[in-house]
């Protein structure tokens, strides 16, 4: 342990640690802040949290986010405070709200770079920042406004603090660190505690005799839970008294549901995303880590962990991260990225004492080229309007065969112009310009394909009269987003046909209200025959109905529910 913290010693003010740093970051923030206000948020997730965080500045209610005027249950308030304060302090969700996962990123990278150097050099540093870059699934996170990004900088920050503690130097202060961020990243979204899993193999190494901690292991480790307490305390202990001095029912099962429902139920019993066992072994790293986990297949990685306690450790909690996830019936790819920034380590670590093998560098060449291929047919099939692309980019293709023809060409020339490089540093550069490209150019291309609701919502408001007012049923978190007008609904979380018989109470107390919904076949108390059609948007039809459309009676709906949303300040 003194020999890595003399050499940290050294290195910290080596004039090579701030350069390589500084290059990692200028790369690391070009890649991840293009295109930001290029783009509105997009479905499944970003428009609900963009929606969060607008009502929580417009209401002031910061403590419980809302939906519509609706408690939103699912998730706690971390995430949605972080676009809120961003769009606060600017006035504009558009040009912010991609910024709070864009800045972790940032930070989640340093920290891998920093430990790096502590543990190793700076040269493993930059190996593993780059692959950082380089895996898909931690761009793809860092340049979306979804809540796995921020939680998943919470835990390598954690990591970080438990590295340093246990690998570079005894430090009690960092270790608490650690779990305070564990802590942030539990009232972030539920599973902010694994790097705690981390202990297990240090315990089992240590117990064993393989690598003993004698001054990291104290009675001292008790402190870490009780640190991640007092962290989750400082929002849960006021929300459970605002919920139970309000005696309002729709905070009290906001309660229940974050404090039951949305964790061990969810994990043990989960309601959507079920996948089998596999998934993550087969269907998500393949492709999200690549091509990070082909250390794994080289013998040599083997023969040297054994060596290693911080490469086994590690190793161990991926496999542990994994598997956690792995016994949860409901299963997203975005579920272990947590995971990958310790994955960047091991195979930063390996590769910079190592090459890749032959078949390796093969694979990526040939990846290259294929990829180059692939990109310059899409860009063929742009100029004829072939359906396999319009059914995923729209019916005007046209503007799309600039956009994968620029693209193929960066691929394709990477290849031959590296063909007897490194494979690796090709296909990062060609894989760094695309996204570039893709944020500059395909934002502005698929914002309106990815965007529908605001082109039905423009049109509601032309076809309501002065006087109107519009009400929702069967919608998605966008059209409250780009809604230019205030409205009603029902309750997001009421069963369909139940939204239904709430529509036709509203609509029979007053004239000039109007419905917007999905042109479903079960829908009650309304002819959708004699509706007001308005398009497609996100696979759906969606029509508009008046006076005409109700029928004569209606069965009352079991309970009443009206949840007003008022525009004060309409999205831009």
């Amino acid at each position: 342990m003194s020999s890595i913290s003399n050499k940290f010693k050294q290195t910290w003010h080596n004039e090579d640690y701030y350069q390589t740093l500084f290059f990692l970051l200028v790369v690391a923030a070009i890649i991840i802040f293009a295109g930001i206000g290029l783009r509105d948020p997009w479905p499944a997730d970003e428009p609900r949290f963009v929606e969060v965080a607008r009502e929580m500045v417009q209401s002031g209610n910061w403590f419980f986010p809302m939906r519509g005027g609706e408690l939103y249950p699912d998730k706690p308030p971390v995430f949605m405070w972080s676009m809120a304060f961003f769009y606060w302090l600017t006035g504009s969700l558009k040009a912010t709200f991609m910024l709070p996962n864009a800045i972790v990123s940032l930070v989640a990278l340093f920290c891998c770079y920093d430990i790096s150097v502590k543990l190793w050099n700076v040269k493993t540093a930059r190996n593993v920042g780059l692959l950082l870059l380089i895996a898909p699934q931690f761009i793809i996170q860092a340049k979306a406004a979804q809540i796995d990004a921020m939680v998943a900088a919470w835990i390598t920050i954690a990591m970080y603090g438990l590295l340093r503690h246990f690998f570079v130097k005894a430090h009690w202060g960092w270790y608490c660190f650690a779990w305070g961020f564990m802590g942030l990243g539990i009232i972030t979204k539920g599973v902010g505690f694994l790097p705690a899993l981390l202990l297990i193999p240090i315990l089992v190494l240590h117990f064993t005799g393989k690598h003993r901690f004698e001054q990291q292991i104290s009675w001292k480790l008790l402190l870490g839970p009780v640190i991640m307490l007092a962290v989750v305390a400082c929002w849960l202990v006021p929300m459970l008294s605002i919920a139970e001095s309000s005696h309002n029912p729709d905070f009290i099962a906001y309660k229940n549901n974050i404090l039951f429902k949305q964790t061990g139920e969810r994990y043990a019993n989960s309601w959507g995303h079920i996948k089998p066992w596999y998934y993550f072994i087969l269907s998500v790293i393949p492709a999200m880590w690549f091509p990070l986990y082909l250390v794994l297949f080289n013998k040599k990685f083997w023969q040297s962990t054994r060596q290693s306690a911080v490469i086994i450790s590690l190793l161990s909690w991926i496999i542990l991260t994994v598997v956690f996830f792995s016994f949860s019936p409901g299963k997203r790819g975005v579920y272990i990225l947590p995971a990958l920034p310790m994955m960047a380590l091991i195979a930063g670590h390996f590769l910079t004492k190592h090459v890749w093998q032959a078949w390796v560098e093969k694979l990526l060449k040939g990846f290259t080229a294929l990829l180059g291929v692939i990109l310059l047919a899409a860009s063929v099939m742009a100029l004829f309007n072939v359906h396999a692309l319009t059914k995923h980019v729209g019916n005007d293709t046209l503007p799309y065969a600039g956009f994968f023809a620029l693209a193929a060409v960066i691929w394709l020339a990477t290849f031959f112009k590296s063909y007897k490089k490194p494979a690796l540093c090709g296909f990062g550069v060609a894989l760094s310009l695309t996204w570039i490209l893709y944020s500059l150019v395909g934002y502005s291309l698929l914002n309106p394909v990815r965007t529908p609701a605001k082109d039905v919502m423009l049109e509601v408001q032309q076809k309501l009269p002065p006087q109107g007012e519009l009400g929702l049923t069967r919608f998605k978190e966008q059209f409250l987003l780009f809604s230019p007008i205030s409205l009603t609904h029902f309750s997001y979380l009421a069963d369909k046909q139940e939204q239904d018989r709430n529509a036709w109470l509203w609509m029979n107390e007053k004239d000039h209200r109007f419905i917007l919904t999905t042109a479903s076949s079960d829908i009650v108390c309304f002819d959708i025959s004699k509706a007001i059609p308005l398009g497609k948007a996100h696979r759906r039809t969606w029509i508009l109905l008046d006076r005409s459309a109700m029928l004569d009676t209606c069965q009352a709906p079991q309970n009443i529910h009206r949840y007003h949303l008022k525009i004060n300040q309409p999205y831009s």
